[in-house]
């Protein structure tokens, strides 16, 4: 067996190529506007709304379970409202999905659903690896239509999202896995910080 018939140096590139992604200066730019932005939310009682396609589907699901629940230093009954994420991932509803899909248009599944739910103030956090997706970039505009503050997480160049947002975090890469990767440590380094840091909250 040869060496490139084994998975050694394609793990080494990949690994590598993902550091370089998580060592460059955007990050810690990003998550410096961000983690006031959830602050917020919590202090408030907004509502946070999660959607993406495909992969970031997923991640928008995982992130809805990791900032309401994995936040919370206890997990013991009741507790004040203040202590709380309120998370919504609108991919979700896959009912509603289908619906607004097939008697309206694909693009509208998020948009619709954030004008039926969404209050001004509210904050929305959008995931599209190639910062293209037709039915984010709907959502972002009717967000903004309607008072709500954006982020957007992307990578490949960022596409039409990273103009559109208030806060754009978009991984310096040209892979989609490279790309799902950081926005999936983003998720994670959000939960541990807000739940072992606690910052306070901002005036």
């Amino acid at each position: 067996m040869t060496e490139a018939s084994t998975p050694e140096p394609y793990l080494r590139t990949y690994v590598a190529e993902t550091r370089a992604c998580l060592e460059a200066p955007y990050l810690l730019e990003a998550l410096r506007q961000i983690v006031p932005l959830f602050l917020r939310a919590r202090a408030e009682d907004r509502t946070i709304f999660f959607f993406g396609n495909g992969g970031s589907a997923s991640t928008a699901s995982h992130f809805v379970v990791d900032i309401a629940k994995g936040t919370r230093k206890s997990l013991a009954p009741g507790g004040p409202r203040t202590q709380r994420f309120r998370c919504v991932a609108l991919n979700d509803n896959v009912p509603s999905v289908m619906a607004w899909a097939n008697d309206a248009d694909y693009t509208r599944i998020f948009s619709e659903q954030l004008r039926g739910l969404a209050q001004p103030g509210d904050l929305v956090v959008a995931i599209s690896g190639s910062g293209n997706s037709p039915n984010v970039l709907e959502a972002v505009r009717a967000a903004k239509e309607m008072g709500l503050t954006t982020i957007g997480l992307s990578g490949i160049g960022g596409g039409k999202l990273k103009e559109m947002v208030d806060v754009s975090l978009v991984v310096p890469s040209q892979s989609m896995q490279h790309t799902e990767d950081v926005h999936l440590i983003v998720l994670h380094f959000l939960t541990a910080y807000l739940r072992d840091e606690q910052p306070p909250a901002p005036r």
